[in-house]
């Protein structure tokens, strides 16, 4: 009924089909909404991604977004391919939004999610912007499954990237986390030190590889064998692209951490 509710919502604001015909050409300039819109939209809606959905170390989505053109986030680099919808995250380009719906142009502007519910209603509202609603409740009920069948225990888990920079314990990467049946220890400054993971190890490192082939000084410091393998811990490696964006390329992700934690 949330889902439901979400869609008709956003209708009634204007932004489905009970309010204007559904777009027949959307842009997006930001990689969060490149992955929604290429999870929502029918084929023929989408004329333009930013360049880094053409990324295959930035999005899991590369292949699929490598169908459409490529912008550079900016309004001036999609004009010419006459969207009538611009979909964007954050704020504060309101000069942008403005200049676009004097162009015909409309503008739906995703606040940055902080909680599950966040991706939920974020989903929704796009969904029913696109005149999609069938495939807004559908991503959002695999959601919600996720959320049903979330497991009753937690292993303590440090989420660990490059140089230790880890996650929050109340944050949206940690309600990730726990649908897998991970739970995110509390780290000082949010970052691991080798000097804990010696000390006092994780039940399980979830070890992510993002830009794991890149050299920095940073992906250096994954290479100590006590940031690649604590004694005493299970390492698990996770596909550090959905985690940039936290959004619904991680279903299938938390699937799989849920099956590898309790295997």
């Amino acid at each position: 009924m949330r889902a439901f509710a979400l869609v008709l919502a956003a209708s009634l604001l204007g932004l489905g089909p009970a309010g204007a015909a559904a777009p027949g050409r959307v842009a997006s300039l930001n990689l969060c909404t490149d992955e929604l819109l290429l999870a929502l939209a029918a084929p023929g809606q989408v004329v333009s991604v930013t360049h880094l959905a053409h990324k295959q170390a930035e999005t899991t989505l590369w292949r699929q977004a490598r169908r459409f053109r490529s912008n550079d986030g900016s309004l001036l680099s999609v004009v010419a391919l006459k969207p009538d919808l611009l979909v964007t995250m954050g704020g504060g380009a309101r000069d942008r939004a403005r200049i676009a719906e004097r162009l015909g142009m409309r503008v739906l502007d995703l606040p940055f999610p902080q909680t599950l519910q966040d991706v939920k209603e974020s989903i929704g509202t796009l969904a029913a912007a696109l005149g999609r609603g069938t495939e807004g409740r559908r991503l959002i009920g695999r959601i919600e499954a996720l959320e049903r069948t979330a497991p009753a225990w937690r292993h303590d888990a440090i989420w660990l990237g490059g140089g230790g920079r880890s996650v929050a314990p109340d944050g949206l990467a940690a309600q990730w986390m726990a649908l897998a049946g991970l739970g995110q220890r509390r780290l000082t400054g949010g970052r691991a030190s080798l000097e804990e993971l010696l000390v006092r190890p994780p039940a399980i490192l979830l070890r992510s590889d993002y830009r794991s082939g890149q050299y920095s000084a940073a992906q250096h410091w994954l290479s100590h064998p006590l940031a690649r393998r604590p004694r005493h811990s299970r390492t698990i490696a996770t596909d550090g692209r959905p985690w940039t964006c936290i959004g619904p390329a991680m279903v299938g992700e938390a699937l799989r951490l849920r099956k590898a934690a309790s295997s």
